[in-house]
């Protein structure tokens, strides 16, 4: 008896639909016992692939079938809506620019604590817990008696052996004529006067995502390790900024909203076209009628 109610399902489709978008019928889905849902084709604009489905039921030995609920539901080939994505998902390296503000969250895990104050070695320190004991070990190399003895220096002693651990063994270093070319560059890409330092929030000398160089340009520079930021992998003036900032802004966890509360004792309509005196004017029959006319 369900399955065969194609009337009543359209004329309850027809009732909650605009006249005319109601298509033919499409089929029918068993959703239980006495329970069917009818799908009907629908017309409107805008939704194409979409389909009326009513479903109706009947009553244990019942000999009426009611409606249950009209609605539009998308079909198989539906045109929807993309799924929304996050924009923290959506974000890209090189979308930030001057102004933006780019919040971090407060448990990333590109940044963790830092100076804490205690005699432990910081995070990101090489030395381990294990190995804090043995930081001022060294190896050295065993020879049998003085060095006045020896036929030859130790090369462990030499000032070459020396100077190439500290890494200074090169042939030539920059002068002080090409630091200060190098930092020029540097300071006009990504120094302090760019537009993006000048809407940042903060500089980057406080920012978690700065790396520090060696050298005396360390003193003014550093490396950017944001991958949202313009400055990504270059050396950046301490005064650059931009709205990577990783201590502007960071973002709130978002509230877990309240379980919904459904009152099942009562039923509210939502016509899903409005009725013709529902507006400021009223409806008349001859808009010549009308005192004044409107449109």
């Amino acid at each position: 008896m369900c399955a065969e109610a194609v009337d009543l399902a359209r004329a309850a489709a027809e009732e909650v639909a605009a006249p005319g978008v109601v298509g033919e019928h499409e089929g029918l889905v068993s959703e239980g016992d006495r329970v069917v849902t009818h799908f009907f084709g629908c017309h409107e604009l805008g939704y194409r692939g979409w389909r009326w489905a009513v479903t109706v039921a009947r009553a244990s030995r019942a000999k009426i079938v009611t409606v249950d609920e009209a609605v539009l539901l998308p079909g198989p080939d539906a045109v929807l809506a993309p799924e929304w994505v996050p924009w923290s998902d959506r974000l890209r390296p090189g979308d930030m620019g001057p102004g933006d503000l780019l919040p971090t969250d407060a448990e990333d895990l590109r940044l963790e604590p830092g100076f804490s104050g205690g005699e432990e070695p910081p995070p990101s320190s090489a030395v381990s817990g294990e190995m804090a004991d043995l930081v001022e070990a060294e190896d050295a190399e065993v020879t049998e008696g003085t060095p006045a003895h020896l036929a030859l220096t130790p090369v462990r002693g030499t000032i070459a052996a020396v100077a190439e651990e500290l890494g200074m063994r090169r042939a030539r270093v920059l002068s002080r004529y090409g630091l200060h070319t190098a930092a020029d560059r540097w300071e006009e890409s990504f120094g302090a006067k760019t537009p993006m330092a000048q809407a940042a929030p903060a500089s980057c000398v406080s920012c978690g995502f700065l790396t520090p160089i060696g050298g005396s340009l360390g003193q003014a520079f550093g490396v950017c390790a944001n991958e949202f930021s313009p400055a990504d992998g270059h050396v950046v003036s301490l005064a650059y900024g931009c709205g990577g900032h990783s201590e502007a802004a960071v973002m709130p966890k978002p509230p877990q909203p309240a379980p919904p509360v459904i009152d099942e004792t009562r039923v509210d309509p939502f016509p899903l076209r409005p009725s013709p005196d529902s507006g400021s004017v009223p409806a008349t029959e001859d808009a010549s009628a009308a005192e004044l006319g409107h449109s």
